[in-house]
């Protein structure tokens, strides 16, 4: 398996970037989306933006994410270039886990709005915008330089 470690390595990174660039766009969409008329033009095409999003990006692309990732750790641990004494890898999966946390909550918000039931602002929607780039800001460098 180890032959394929830098194949699970680029899989692993498209699906991230795939997965983040949804978890950027996303709670966008629910800014523009929570001053839309419930029931109007606008409110009807976002609904359709966020659930092909979610469902045609988002979720697959976050399934791969952890499929390649987790196969980077098995092969990493196996081979013991990866130990548990590693700190990064551990602020890194924390973050990660995280992310899919935050990726369960946008699904849920967005069954919310599928019903027009939104009981939150834009200026909330603004800031959840901002978790997912703090967390992959320190992802990267938890996987690139490794600090600890």
């Amino acid at each position: 398996m180890e032959d394929y470690y830098i194949w699970f390595k680029a899989l692993h990174l498209l699906a991230v970037i795939a997965w983040m660039a949804g978890m950027l766009y996303l709670p966008r969409l629910y800014v523009y989306h929570a001053d839309a008329e419930p029931g109007s033009d606008k409110s009807e095409t976002f609904k359709v933006m966020e659930r092909r999003l979610l469902r045609g990006i988002m979720n697959p692309a976050m399934i791969a994410t952890w499929t390649f990732g987790l196969l980077m750790l098995y092969v990493g641990f196996t081979n013991e270039f990866l130990t548990m004494a590693d700190g990064w890898l551990h602020v890194k999966l924390l973050l990660v886990i995280v992310m899919s946390g935050l990726h369960g909550m946008l699904s849920a918000w967005r069954k919310d709005f599928a019903v027009d039931r939104n009981r939150r602002s834009a200026n909330f929607y603004r800031i959840m915008n901002e978790i997912p780039t703090v967390a992959l800001i320190v992802i990267v460098i938890m996987a690139i330089v490794k600090p600890f």
